[in-house]
């Protein structure tokens, strides 16, 4: 390749050749609308560097698909399905590597979806690496090394990047990194992935942070976006896209047919323009809803003559603790002398059966609850076995799952419309960054991006949360007045 060449009167530099040409107003559109350059192209640069030119990431991209110019620590690209999030940070990933960043992280909302998309998927980084590539020194870079078995990809000059699941923020303990791709960040079940990343985000002298996600009202997402919008905040910069600015990448008719489905809605909105919403159209709860009615402290402080009727433990049991199975909803409700819904605490997490169980049974015994309720569709009798060994004195409740999700869940959201429902505390976010156990965010989180007619995920902590509303408060005829020494924790 050569150091440097001319085409139109413009001299470029061979090393950094699609900049030269960005530069000049010469990208991959040129090519598109002007078709007949092709061959003008070809003569001029020669096959090799003309297939080099359109394997450049700095020729084919799209404005929104690259850094903003200004100094910034996050970057935060949010748009809709398709768009090219993933082609982003895999190229973003490579460039830091060509400048010298040698240690990064990969995370995505599971180990699984770190490996199929960021690494292997049609737009990752094994697929847009190439054997030519150079660092910014002029030293081989080549096609990287995947280990699957050690979670990481290395090149030919040492830099390495290591894979992580959000849902396994524990693994984030120790390991330090220059550099940061989060994938998917409203996806993520687990938030706190997001502070233990950045406690070891200290290697060089200008760690960064891509952040490539599909917009949902999440508390992080908003605090990114409001970091992001104000002036005077020079550590985050946005760019946004939506889906029909790809549709050159896309197969024939993909836009047009999620058009005509999701034209007008806010689904639509979200998912194909890469809005951030406030509320989600089709969410059952609201989360300005779940705040107005919230209890900072146990009501047991605020009024001595109140006391809880009845508290159950919802259980919603996941049958396995394999990659990509859901988690296990585990979640403390009650029912005050007031005559309304109280939600204490949610221990939802991916457990092994055993594991679960001990952490219900240590749920039952800190709230001194009165009974479990555990949906036993799935594992049957395992569940009542799995409960009945981490503690046989727990009085257990097995129901059965005879209507779909949504007919379950109505009737307790028409309750928290009522305000009859409270949600006791807020997270504490201690000094390692992890949150008190037990804090309800998650649970709200899911609760507030759960859209109920298009969700492709089983909402294990809500499904928790209905099952114990609907002992306390729907299904039973009346309450069970068990002691007025509960609700002191």
């Amino acid at each position: 390749m050569p150091l440097d060449f001319t085409i139109s009167e413009h001299s470029f530099d061979g090393l950094h050749i699609g900049r030269s040409l960005r530069q000049a107003g010469l990208t991959i559109e040129y090519l598109r609308e002007h078709p007949e350059m092709v061959p003008e192209w070809l003569d001029e640069f020669g096959s090799e560097l003309f297939h080099e030119i359109v394997n450049d990431w700095q020729f084919l991209a799209r404005d929104e698909q690259l850094p903003p110019a200004a100094s910034h620590k996050f970057w935060l690209y949010m748009a809709g399905r398709g768009s090219g999030k993933t082609r982003t940070g895999a190229e973003w990933t490579k460039e830091l590597v060509r400048q010298g960043y040698n240690r990064g992280g990969l995370i995505a909302p599971t180990a699984a979806d770190a490996r199929d998309v960021m690494i292997e998927g049609e737009s990752g980084l094994l697929a847009i690496c190439n054997k030519w590539d150079t660092d910014y020194d002029g030293n081989p870079m080549g096609r990287p090394l995947y280990e699957p078995s050690k979670r990481r990809v290395t090149w030919e000059n040492g830099a390495m990047v290591t894979l992580y699941s959000a849902d396994e923020p524990e693994r984030l303990r120790g390991p330090q990194h220059s550099f940061i791709w989060m994938d998917e960040l409203a996806a993520w079940r687990r938030m706190e992935t997001f502070d233990q990343a950045m406690f070891g985000l200290r290697l060089g002298k200008a760690p960064k942070v891509f952040i490539s996600t599909t917009p949902k009202p999440k508390p992080l997402i908003k605090r990114l976006y409001a970091r992001a919008v104000n002036p005077e905040d020079k550590d985050v910069v946005m760019t946004t896209g939506s889906s029909e600015r790809n549709s050159a990448n896309l197969a024939p008719g993909v836009i047009e047919e999620l058009r005509e489905m999701y034209a007008g809605s806010q689904l639509g909105r979200q998912e194909l323009d890469g809005v951030l919403l406030e509320e989600l159209e089709g969410a059952l709860w609201r989360r300005s809803q779940i705040n107005e009615n919230r209890f900072d402290v146990m009501p047991t402080l605020l009024d001595e003559d109140f006391y809880f009727l009845r508290i159950v433990i919802g259980v919603d049991p996941a049958t396995t603790d394999k990659e990509g199975s859901d988690e296990t909803g585990i979640i403390v409700a009650a029912l005050g002398s007031d005559n309304r819904g109280y939600v204490l605490a949610d221990y939802s997490g991916k457990y092994s059966p055993a594991a679960w169980g001990l952490k219900v049974a240590e749920a039952f015994n800190i709230w001194q609850a009165d009974s479990v309720v555990a949906e036993v569709n799935q594992g049957g009798d395992m569940v009542k076995h799995v409960l009945e060994g981490a503690n046989a004195d727990m009085p257990v409740k097995m129901v059965h799952a005879s209507r779909g999700k949504l007919a379950r869940a109505e009737p307790v959201a028409q309750k928290y419309e009522q305000g009859k429902i409270s949600h006791v505390g807020n997270a504490v976010v201690r000094a390692d960054g992890t949150k008190n156990e037990g804090h309800l965010d998650n649970l709200e989180d899911q609760m507030c991006t759960w859209e109920r007619l298009s969700a492709t995920y089983s909402p294990d902590r809500i499904d928790a949360l209905v099952w114990a509303i609907h002992e306390l408060m729907i299904d039973s005829e009346k309450a069970i007045i068990t002691s007025r020494l509960r609700g002191t924790h």
